[in-house]
């Protein structure tokens, strides 16, 4: 069975994005915290997105690594990012590319099928596809890299859960600026 991890960068009270979708609260990342994402992204083997974090996601990397000023660290993300098999769930978009499918039925039918397959990790982005993953009990490990600023609303990383979820913390790191970074288990 494949893990399921659910990791995104979030303010302090709790928002992915602020008002209008806007990202830009985090500015970008210290170098040790870009290195710590890609050597996460480097250990799954396969990415799902949702709609709205794959287009912010491929408006980007598909040539992240040809940008005048990219650094090593974001050459090798761009590369990995173009490599890594991805699986979109979307119903409102018609194709998708950069090694990746489109998935327009149920996202936990075919979460709970992709868990069930052999291979390596999975990581799992956007609120809203991570949220109905979290209802179905489907996350075994979540990971928050909290940037030290408060936004006031926006996207909540959790979404409302039907029942708790109790998690075991496995990791945490400081990063510059301030960032503090935690991993949890899920505790079955």
């Amino acid at each position: 069975m494949r893990k399921l991890i659910y990791g995104m960068n979030v303010t302090l009270d709790g928002y992915i994005a602020a008002p209008g979708d806007d990202i830009a609260w985090g500015g970008p990342p210290s170098d040790e915290l870009f290195q710590w994402w890609l050597d996460h992204d480097l250990a799954c083997d396969l990415a799902l997105y949702g709609r709205k974090l794959w287009q912010t996601m491929s408006a980007y990397w598909p040539t992240g690594d040809e940008q005048p000023d990219a650094t090593p660290a974001e050459m090798e993300f761009a590369r990995n990012w173009r490599d890594t098999p991805k699986v979109v769930f979307s119903s409102t978009i018609e194709n998708v590319d950069w090694n990746a499918r489109l998935v327009t039925d149920d996202a936990v039918t075919e979460i709970t099928r992709l868990k069930a397959q052999d291979g390596g990790s999975m990581s799992i982005g956007g609120a809203t596809l991570a949220g109905a993953a979290m209802r179905a009990g489907l996350i075994d490990e979540y990971t928050l890299a909290t940037y030290p600023v408060l936004v006031g609303g926006g996207t909540p990383q959790f979404t409302v859960l039907d029942s708790w979820v109790n998690l075991n913390l496995v990791e945490t790191q400081t990063f510059p600026g301030g960032v503090v970074l935690t991993r949890y288990e899920t505790r079955r």
